[in-house]
């Protein structure tokens, strides 16, 4: 009996893992090369759990995205009517990476390719997911500067904090266990420990005034 119960439970789990996959999904891919990065694929879930690779076949960073970041991707990919229209301007412009905005719901998809648009929506779509980009890689740079360079933690921790004073730093809740640990070891520079402290402060009072 307690076998059958183990067997049904892994099932049931199984289950569940494969309704959640089979959510909705929103993915931009950027390709250009020469630039930093020269490859981007971001695939944000209904939930909030988003991917980020710098390479096709890089394991990816996964972590939780703000539920107002998600809103919003989520609503301009409505507006967008799930990218079964193009959205290239079809203008002739310098090349400014290929990119492609993908939506995914069960066995259902669509996509939209474009190397400039000049809808609205599918601006606003294109800076939301820099501003997950940019989010991401200052994250990245700080946990190496972290492991490798003490000296470049302070570099790191201003990225970090002009992102938020123009409020483009999104998927904050990785950052808080960095600047946690920044704050208690004191083999790191003061003014890092202290940058670290006051943002962790603000991340965790602006996740708390919305919870409320």
């Amino acid at each position: 009996m307690k076998r059958w119960l183990t067997i049904a439970g892994a099932a049931l789990l199984f289950a569940v893992g494969v309704l959640a996959a089979d959510g909705p999904r929103v993915t931009f891919i950027k390709s250009f090369p020469g630039s930093m990065p020269a490859y981007v694929s971001i695939a944000v879930d209904r939930n909030g759990e988003t991917n980020y690779k710098e390479t096709p076949d890089d394991d990816p960073e996964t972590f939780q995205l703000e539920d107002q970041a998600v809103a919003t991707i989520f609503d301009l990919a409505e507006k967008l009517d799930h990218f079964k229209h193009p959205v290239e301007s079809g203008l002739k412009v310098a090349n400014m990476g290929a990119k492609t905005f993908r939506w995914e719901d069960g066995g259902a998809s669509s996509e939209a390719k474009f190397n400039f648009s000049q809808d609205v929506n599918a601006q606003a779509l294109l800076d939301g997911f820099e501003c997950i980009s940019e989010s991401e890689r200052a994250f990245l740079e700080l946990r190496l500067a972290i492991k490798h360079d003490k000296l470049g933690v302070q570099d790191a921790m201003l990225h970090i904090q002009a992102l938020w004073d123009q409020k483009r730093l999104v998927g904050t809740a990785q950052l808080l266990p960095l600047f946690d640990r920044l704050v208690k070891d004191e083999s790191f520079l003061h003014m890092a420990r202290e940058r670290a402290a006051t943002l962790a402060a603000a991340i965790r009072a602006s996740a708390k005034g919305k919870a409320e």
